[in-house]
């Protein structure tokens, strides 16, 4: 498949895997820090944010970000709070029928936003608990620098 057309088995396939035995706030920032080396290695213009809840543990904003980014960190996440699966899938789901999450979500394009970069933190036992997001680059890559640092963390 094209990046503009992800496989949704694999996408599916990352969030099935990418579960977390728990989440405090070490780890939230031991995540937060793996995104910023990430981005700092590849000279990323990203704002990454990360929450537990309605609660941010960490937010970070790189060389070349904008305020823009924290705008669709927002609209991101939303669609992660709401969908409980991460933003580019939903966005995918939506144009694998042929359509557009902002054609036919009914959501307000100005809160939500199903473009990659925004994923589900999940904990076993608990389901999606929280947030990770990372914005400013094309969508596939946002999506790719939060799954890459998940895997870090999960990995130990």
């Amino acid at each position: 498949m094209s990046a503009d057309t992800p496989d949704i088995a694999a996408l599916e396939e990352q969030e099935r895997r990418l579960v977390l035995p728990s989440f405090t706030y070490e780890d939230a920032w031991r995540l937060g820090g793996l995104l910023v080396e990430l981005a700092s290695a590849r000279s990323a213009p990203v704002a990454i944010d990360i929450r537990r809840g309605p609660q941010q543990l960490f937010h970070a904003a790189l060389p070349g970000s904008t305020a823009d980014n924290d705008a669709w960190i927002d609209r991101k996440r939303r669609v992660v709070e709401r969908y409980a699966e991460s933003s580019y899938l939903v966005g995918t789901r939506f144009r694998a029928k042929g359509t557009t999450f902002e054609e036919s979500s009914r959501l307000d394009p100005d809160r939500f936003a199903a473009h990659g970069g925004s994923f589900p933190l999940a904990v076993e036992g608990a389901g999606v608990i929280g947030t990770v997001t990372v914005s400013g680059l094309p969508q596939a890559e946002d999506h790719a620098m939060v799954v890459e640092a998940l895997e870090h963390l999960t990995a130990g």
